[in-house]
């Protein structure tokens, strides 16, 4: 009984503390919240937990604020995350679903997240490793000209133009179409590559010239862009919360303008469906210890494509934050899944 109630006046100094950016003193809190104790016992709480270090007294004569552990434990010990209203989900679907393609999907996504948690939104474009070919199409410019087209099941459209030595007609193409389309539709890229490359020597001679020239420009296709791509919105953001962030702002600009450094912010997630919390030097990026990171993967049921998130002030909204975040990349992953 101790523990939950020393937990709920931790839970009540974070909740205060994150709309009101303002050290919370006790007798606030017996005021506020129906803690069902008298202020000397919330008092006597707060001793404890600042002793356990999970608030500390910023000034003589403050309150407490939460510490990186204070945040942590109420994060560890929340019961549930906020409903978004059916409007809010509502709004998230339709805006999704206006998409015409993969890049404005991730657009709409990374866009549509910053201002939903007024927060520096992350989206990382999906995995190449964990996308597979859905179609090669294959289309007559010219005699010795041909168009190649591999498209992915995450969206992924590549095109390159093929000048092949001598002239082919519709019925070696459709050969050449079917060919490439049985070997590799529904493949995993990673796998594809290998089937690809031993494909001209299972063809009969008279296509294996064509077939090598067009599986060289699929590898390339395949292979090329391997690095992986995040797309950044609501840096401005930052600037809303610039005194949780004292000196460090620019710090944390810089550091969000590293790739690798959002890939490893959000990049992790192994699953669907989970959110991870990561809180101050929980980063492990120096730059960015004033702040927490929400994150979770989005893709097709429990396979992850990419991750998603936010970056903002240790000073948030968890609860609202990370249905926002959760709720997105459900709608991400169900769109990119739809045929």
């Amino acid at each position: 009984m101790l523990e939950e109630r020393r937990l709920e006046v931790l839970r009540a100094i974070v909740e205060d503390f994150v709309l009101s950016n303002e050290p919370v003193g006790s007798k606030t809190l017996a005021e506020r919240h129906a803690l069902g104790v008298s202020p000397a016992t919330v008092r006597n709480d707060m001793s404890a937990l600042e002793e356990e270090g999970y608030i500390t007294q910023p000034h003589t004569s403050a309150g407490r604020i939460p510490t990186d552990k204070g945040y942590r434990l109420f994060v560890d010990r929340l019961s549930g995350v906020k409903p978004l209203s059916r409007a809010e989900r509502r709004a998230i679907q339709s805006f999704l679903e206006g998409a015409v393609d993969l890049d404005d999907v991730v657009r709409r996504s990374v866009r549509l997240l910053a201002q939903l948690t007024r927060q520096v939104a992350v989206v990382q474009y999906p995995s190449l490793s964990s996308s597979s070919v859905r179609h090669i199409e294959i289309v007559t410019l010219s005699p010795n000209r041909l168009l190649l087209v591999l498209i992915t099941d995450t969206g992924r459209v590549e095109q390159r133009v093929v000048d092949i030595p001598t002239p082919v007609d519709d019925g070696v193409v459709g050969e050449l179409r079917g060919l490439l389309n049985g070997s590799l539709r529904g493949r995993r890229v990673v796998d594809a590559t290998e089937v690809a490359a031993d494909l001209p020597e299972t063809v009969r001679p008279d296509l294996r010239g064509h077939l090598t020239t067009l599986t060289t420009v699929v590898l390339e296709a395949l292979l090329e862009r391997q690095e992986e791509r995040v797309a950044l919105a609501g840096t401005a953001n930052l600037t809303r919360s610039s005194v949780d962030f004292a000196d460090s702002l620019r710090f944390i600009l810089e550091a969000l303008e590293e790739q690798v450094v959002l890939l490893k912010l959000i990049g992790s997630v192994r699953e669907t469906g989970t959110v991870t919390v990561r809180i101050g030097r929980e980063t492990d990026v120096d730059a960015l210890r004033s702040t927490s990171v929400i994150a979770t993967g989005y893709g097709l049921g429990p396979a992850v494509l990419g991750g998603m998130g936010v970056v903002g002030p240790m000073r948030m909204d968890y609860p609202g934050t990370m249905a926002a975040v959760r709720a997105v990349a459900k709608y991400v992953g169900e769109l990119l899944g739809a045929d």
